[in-house]
């Protein structure tokens, strides 16, 4: 009779290698951010963020998102917020100077979780996750937008945001940002869909109205654009030159934020220096 135990153990073996290994485990009280998978979070010990008084020309956006998150950070009622409008105007560099400037008087009181929008449909499990731990949460999810026809998603999230039974726990509150208010691709607001298009739409503008804060970043003009490389040149002491900025500004086609950090960039490139 032949000894089946060799073939058996090396068929055991190799299945035990095709099982993915065990994600370890998180320390959701050490880091001051996350990055959230869909699967798991991974700490990131440091992130980047300007200071609060390099970000110029939002001083009314600024005042609320940090009032909010400081909110939030001393265990505070605390808003959803909606951080939507053109891009390039700072929603996201906001979000994350808002945290730091929060961490830095109450550290260890809060965490940013960055969560991809691939990863929407796995927020039960990180809210059910956050909700067990000690600390305050927000939950930032950047760029965010649905496919068009998609109303599954949407809808799970303005359920999460209030009155589902799986909304977010009282530690945890949701950044998000967009670049429109209604959360909709433009041409979808305006096709020619004989099924309903509107009820889709309506599923947008019904989850915008969820959030407690919803701040509008708008285009800035050029008093504001050249005010914004003010702020950013003058901490780092770099020397510029208006028309240089404004005509930087007409090469790349348009005027932003994230149009004047980028001629900043150019200007340490050009003395030498490194960011």
């Amino acid at each position: 009779m032949t000894d089946q135990g060799e073939p058996l153990a090396r068929i055991a073996d190799a299945l035990e290698r095709l099982i993915p290994a065990p994600v370890p485990a998180v320390d959701w009280l050490a880091h001051p951010a996350y990055v959230w998978d869909g699967r798991a979070a991974r700490a990131v010990a440091r992130f980047s963020a300007p200071a609060l008084d390099q970000l110029r020309g939002i001083d009314q956006q600024k005042a609320m998102v940090v009032g909010n998150v400081a909110r939030l950070a001393a265990g505070h009622a605390a808003h959803d917020m909606l951080l939507w409008g053109s891009r390039g105007m700072g929603k996201s560099a906001l979000t994350r100077a808002a945290i730091c400037a929060a961490q830095a008087d109450a550290p260890g009181s809060i965490a940013l979780v960055q969560v991809s929008p691939e990863a929407l449909s796995t927020l039960a499990g990180l809210f059910v996750t956050l909700g067990e731990i000690d600390r305050r949460f927000l939950v930032f999810i950047d760029d965010l937008g649905f496919e068009e026809g998609d109303s599954s998603g949407p809808r799970a999230l303005r359920s999460w945001l209030e009155g589902g039974v799986e909304a977010r726990p009282a530690n945890v509150r949701l950044a998000v940002t967009s670049n429109r208010r209604a959360i909709v691709a433009r041409n979808l607001s305006e096709q020619d869909d004989p099924i309903n298009p509107r009820d889709v739409v309506d599923d947008r503008l019904a989850l915008a109205d969820r959030f407690g804060l919803s701040i509008g970043f708008h285009a800035c003009d050029q008093d504001t654009y050249l005010a914004i490389i003010t702020g950013y040149a003058d901490a780092l002491g770099l020397t510029w030159d208006a028309h240089d900025a404004l005509e930087w500004s007409k090469r790349r086609g348009g005027r932003s934020g994230r149009i004047a950090w980028h001629y900043v960039t150019e200007l340490a490139g050009r003395a030498g220096r490194a960011l």
